[in-house]
């Protein structure tokens, strides 16, 4: 909670934005003043869509029916959503919170309380709003009351103007989430997980054009012109050497020169440096014995570089997102706890398979989204393409090979294993079957892929236009050709 006077209100450019107030707390004014039209969601202007009075409280059940579907559709648009409402009761504001989850945007409280008086004032020059001082003075209190918890209640932003003149004073402005750099058009350099192999490493980066020079324990990395680096997490555990894998990402990252997602095994270890009950597993006992070894000082920077970092980034004006474990469509660019699990483990089953390990879905053989989207995680022998999908992790510490894809070329680039340093749980293999992944993913078809409205883009007509209810037909025709039907469409 902050308690302010005249200040910049920075606020996520995607967000729900839930104004909290009395009536006749300048809520309406305070939105047309910092936000379109079209961004405000307002409980007054929907109950006059659905009975013609702003009024008429019979039909606020249906009005708040109506706010809380335009502000789901903006925020599934990824479009910032503004609630207009007096959303005194945390019952109230419990439902906005949950669509904000939902829809994995941060939740903003902004409290507007500029005392009980001049909310009276204002109700007396309204029509139809005099209510008196009962009405407006329960709802202060109310507010005032229950404004302590609003972190609690979920909401990651709390700003308060306490009074008419800190209402007038604030300014709203905007600011990009941490995972949106649609402004970097690279050109870039994507690295597959590490873990602790550093020679690897500086063999591929070397591979790639890149200038890797060490004085003693400092290192500083030199880019090709105008390319950057992107580490798609897992820099640690199981390999033999953490440190430097530390010191080359961290250099890069410090002098402009790269981005790092954040892999699960950077979390955990990033959790026992903090001192949390973490279990030692799957490699981290290496990295906690090499970093014993190390410094205090570089330990402190260690712990703080892994601590922020993010758990993804959108980039090149939206056609390429990276993530440790991929993500699906609807996550990119966004921000909850549910993308930053999806991103740092993908998805799971629930269940475990005979090696003691999650079962991991295969994601990506129902992605549909345009931003390409590149991760690692999950080992494989082959980089390859799924729809506009990659996963270039191919198990270097297994004693596979260290992968890189340049952006935008689409190329690979790797460098084989100098040995194997760790036995992989499962074991690290090629999937079976003849097929390519892409071609195992096209063995199903998605119905949504080819019903509803279609647009066909031909060479020798054009684009054909293939009615709905015609599209059943359409594809009952079209696949007693001995092609798969995905081609078809």
């Amino acid at each position: 909670m902050r308690e302010l006077g005249p200040t910049v209100l920075e606020i996520p450019d995607f967000s729900l934005v839930v104004l909290i107030g009395a009536t006749g707390s300048g809520k309406s004014t305070f939105a047309a003043r910092w936000f379109a039209p079209t961004e405000i969601v307002s409980s007054d202007h929907c109950r006059a869509m659905v009975s013609d009075s702003d009024t008429d409280q019979s039909a606020t059940a249906d009005a708040f029916d109506l706010v809380r579907f335009i502000a789901e559709k903006r925020l599934k648009a990824r479009r910032i959503a503004v609630i207009d409402a007096t959303n005194v009761r945390a019952a109230d504001r419990k439902l906005w919170v949950e669509i904000a989850r939902r829809w994995h945007a941060l939740p903003v409280a902004i409290v507007l309380d500029p005392g009980l008086d001049i909310c009276v004032a204002r109700n007396k020059d309204r029509p139809e709003r005099d209510f008196g001082r009962a009405v407006p003075q329960r709802m202060i209190q109310e507010i005032r009351g229950s404004a302590g918890g609003l972190q609690r209640e979920g909401f990651r932003q709390v700003w308060r103007l306490s009074s008419a003149e800190a209402i007038d004073a604030a300014r709203i402005e905007r600011r990009a989430l941490w995972t949106d750099r649609r402004d970097d058009a690279g050109p870039f350099d994507i690295i597959g997980d590490v873990h602790g192999c550093a020679e690897e490493l500086q063999v591929l980066l070397r591979s790639l054009g890149y200038v890797i020079i060490w004085d003693g324990a400092e290192v500083t990395v030199h880019p090709p012109e105008g390319r950057k680096l992107i580490f798609l997490g897992d820099l640690v555990d199981r390999g033999p050497n953490t440190p430097d894998v530390l010191r080359i990402a961290m250099a890069a990252v410090g002098a402009g020169h790269a981005y790092v997602v954040q892999g699960n095994h950077d979390q955990k270890l990033s959790r026992w440096m903090a001192g949390r009950n973490v279990k030692i597993a799957h490699g981290l006992q290496q990295s906690i014995d090499q970093l014993a070894a190390e410094p205090p000082e570089f330990q402190a920077k260690a712990k703080a570089f892994l601590d922020d970092l993010r758990s993804h980034y959108w980039l090149d004006g939206g056609r390429l997102a990276v993530a440790h474990a991929g993500l699906m469509e609807e996550m990119i660019g966004r921000g909850s706890g549910a993308v930053r699990d999806f991103a740092l483990y993908g998805e799971t089953s629930g269940e475990i398979d005979a090696f003691g390990l999650p079962i991991r879905l295969a994601w990506a053989a129902d992605y549909r989204g345009k931003t390409a989207v590149v991760f690692g995680h999950t080992p494989t022998p082959e980089a390859e393409w799924v729809n506009n999908t990659v996963c270039i992790d191919t198990g270097c510490v297994f004693g596979g090979k260290l992968t890189a894809l340049r952006w935008p070329e689409r190329k690979l680039a790797s460098v084989p294993a100098e040995r194997v340093y760790a036995e992989p749980i499962r074991p690290f293999q090629a999937a079976s079957g003849d097929g390519s992944g892409q071609a195992g993913a096209d063995t199903l078809l998605d119905y949504a892929d080819v019903s509803g409205r279609r647009w066909i883009e031909t060479t020798l007509k054009g684009r054909i236009v293939v009615a709905e209810e015609n599209a059943a037909a359409a594809l009952e025709a079209m696949s007693r050709f001995a092609v798969a039907p995905q081609w078809l469409v």
